[in-house]
């Protein structure tokens, strides 16, 4: 879905990684744990892991090739796999914590996912997960996914997807069997110069809206863009993108 990490650091990288910290804070990693990093893309959590306990105390895992590659390179000495979070590659309780950030609502499976990602924590390990809000457009695309729907009505966006509600990571976690389960709200504030700066990554190809706008015709881009260009804040580009989170013991 994602074919160069350069590419996504330039479109969902300005937001994820300022999700990392508080990522870390919810599942209270510190000096001297053993964490995995699940669906870690290009290593935008990755790193804020590294920077808390270390990179040979560090695993990530991620189904893209690409990504693996980059993480290998920007994090070395970090155990960087190619692998579904259903399907992770570890012995039982092999980590203090598992974190999966913008993730789960790309799972083939959420329940089994973060099933998954029990199995391989500690007992007493925390488990923890971010999405979008979506469902609430409060996320970084919801302007984007609404007025795209607009144009082409059969678009299927990103709302319906598990996790992009209030509540719905919190029964994922339930359903796989975490205890004293918690959610709450992150947030990634950023600023660009201009609505252009937030736009152009767009363009790349990025991901589902990335491949949405590479498929219109080159008049809908433009409506689409100047639409955008309508509702969106005008001079310094400010953006408060607003995430689900859980967090859960073993």
């Amino acid at each position: 879905m994602f074919s160069a990490a350069g590419d996504y650091d330039r479109f969902m990288g300005r937001y994820s990684m300022l999700l990392a910290p508080q990522m870390a804070d919810l599942a209270n990693v510190k000096a001297g744990q053993h964490v995995l990093d699940v669906g870690c893309g290009p290593g935008a959590l990755t790193g804020e892991l590294v920077r808390r306990v270390g990179a040979a105390n560090v695993s990530a895992v991620d189904p893209s090739e690409p990504f693996i590659a980059a993480v290998r390179a920007r994090y070395p000495g970090v155990a960087a796999g190619v692998a579904p979070a259903e399907a992770l590659p570890f012995t039982n309780g092999s980590f203090d914590a598992a974190i999966a950030q913008l993730v789960v609502h790309f799972m083939k499976d959420p329940v089994g996912g973060v099933r998954e990602m029990a199995r391989v924590t500690k007992t007493g390990g925390a488990v923890a997960a971010c999405v979008w809000d979506n469902a609430g457009e409060t996320g970084p695309l919801g302007a984007f996914w609404r007025y795209a729907h607009e144009i082409d009505p059969n678009f299927e966006g990103q709302d319906k997807r598990v996790g992009t509600k209030e509540g719905d990571l919190i029964r994922v976690f339930e359903e796989a069997g975490l205890r004293d389960v918690t959610g709450t709200m992150v947030i990634a504030r950023i600023t660009l110069p201009s609505f252009d700066a937030w736009w152009q990554p767009f363009e790349l190809g990025v991901g589902p809206a990335g491949a949405l706008v590479a498929k219109l015709e080159p008049a809908h881009r433009v409506q689409l863009r100047d639409r955008l260009r309508e509702a969106m804040p005008k001079g310094d580009f400010h953006q408060d993108a607003r995430a689900w989170a859980a967090r859960g013991t073993v």
